[in-house]
């Protein structure tokens, strides 16, 4: 076991925290650091949906299973498929019965930080650089100065990472999709009708080469997403963020023809908007190995969200990286083994992702949706 390595860790995200969790209780000390100044600096996103055999199993690993358990919703794991003229295409019946339980990124963070001893953690680290040194250890600069040597630096520090350039040329590309983002808080008590709509759980519709999901999130939000396929720059041209009322308005004429019932996830929406433009590394992105550096999560392989693989490819890369660096006497060879393991695990998902984004909008959209949904529940709760 590798407990007298010294290890940073960029990024404080779930992979990074699982990473460092899992170290932790193995005796092996790590520094996580995140450029945020505190954990509620900006909003984590929306509800995660954790797998079996991968961010479940990092869990596991981490000894976090039961305080997961209080947190977790199993009852929103259902889905709704709907065309626009709000007629139901597909619904869950038992949406509590899958074993993809869903959580707030925030309560995750919330959990996993708990987890840690609160001085292995470094707020407000806004990152420069980091420079090799003649030994073959590593020095991170940052804004405030400096930090090191660290023999091992591990960039989880997601799709813009500033560890990865220094392992790859490859930078995320722009998928052709843009999301614009809205919530509707306290929809149980305020819009109890658009509550019903969403379900408990995700819903879709797809229709006219553009398409809305809505995704129940924790404490009665409800979290949506307008989808364009749409040159880069678009949205900004189009949109006025600053300009609420304007968002809301602008967004109804987008998805003119529509159910009334439907545009109203609009109507209700708060005035927090925001542009996503969905980006993904190559399918296969891989690196060759440096000593005392390596990447995990959206650094290493960001892809789209249509596979729902994302944080548990994450938080799994992280469990492995933790479980080599533990078993293997070499930890140079436990990184490298990970690696390798690494790139050929994720190839199916990140080929998957790529193939979602790349059907999403076609003009047969709707339709390989409704074969998923179907697919996936085994041909039940159709209704």
């Amino acid at each position: 076991m590798n407990t007298q390595l010294h290890i940073a860790i960029v990024g404080a995200g779930p992979g990074g925290l699982t990473l460092a969790r899992i170290l932790h209780l193995h005796g092996i000390a790590a520094t996580v650091f995140e450029q945020e100044s505190h954990p509620l600096e900006r909003p984590q996103g929306g509800t995660l949906d954790l797998h079996e055999g991968s961010g479940l199993q990092a869990l596991r690993q981490a000894g976090l299973i039961e305080e997961f358990q209080a947190i977790a919703r199993y009852e929103d794991q259902g889905s709704r498929l709907l065309d626009k003229a709000g007629n139901l295409l597909f619904e869950d019946q038992d949406a509590a019965s899958g074993n993809r339980p869903e959580v707030d990124r925030t309560e995750l963070r919330a959990m996993l930080l708990q987890a840690l001893p609160a001085a292995c953690l470094r707020w407000g680290c806004a990152m420069r650089e980091v420079q090799a040194r003649d030994d073959g250890r590593w020095d991170l600069v940052f804004e405030h100065g400096s930090e090191g040597p660290f023999d091992l630096v591990v960039g989880a520090d997601g799709a813009w990472s500033r560890i990865q350039p220094l392992l790859s040329p490859y930078r995320p590309q722009y998928s052709g999709l843009t999301f614009i983002e809205c919530g509707i808080d306290d929809v149980d008590r305020c819009h109890p009708a658009l509550s019903q709509l969403v379900g408990r759980g995700k819903m879709g519709v797809e229709a006219d080469g553009k398409e809305i999901i809505a995704q129940r999130n924790g404490n009665a939000h409800i979290r949506a997403y307008a989808i364009f396929r749409v040159p880069a720059g678009w949205a900004a041209r189009r949109f006025d963020l600053a300009a609420p009322a304007s968002m809301r308005a602008e967004l109804i004429k987008e998805f003119d023809g529509f159910a009334p019932e439907i545009l109203d996830l609009f109507r209700a929406s708060n005035d927090n908007f925001a542009i996503r433009l969905i980006c993904a590394l190559p399918v296969g992105h891989c690196w060759q190995n440096l000593r005392g550096l390596t990447l995990l999560g959206d650094a290493a392989h960001v892809m789209s969200p249509f596979g729902g693989d994302g944080v548990n490819n994450a938080m799994f890369d992280a469990a492995e990286l933790a479980r080599l660096l533990i078993e293997r006497a070499d930890w140079a060879e436990a990184v490298a083994e990970y690696e390798a393991l690494m790139f050929a695990r994720v190839a199916e998902s990140a080929e998957g992702a790529a193939e979602g984004a790349a059907t999403q909008l076609s003009h047969v959209g709707q339709a390989l949706t409704l074969e998923m949904y179907r697919s996936h529940a085994g041909g039940q709760g159709q209704k």
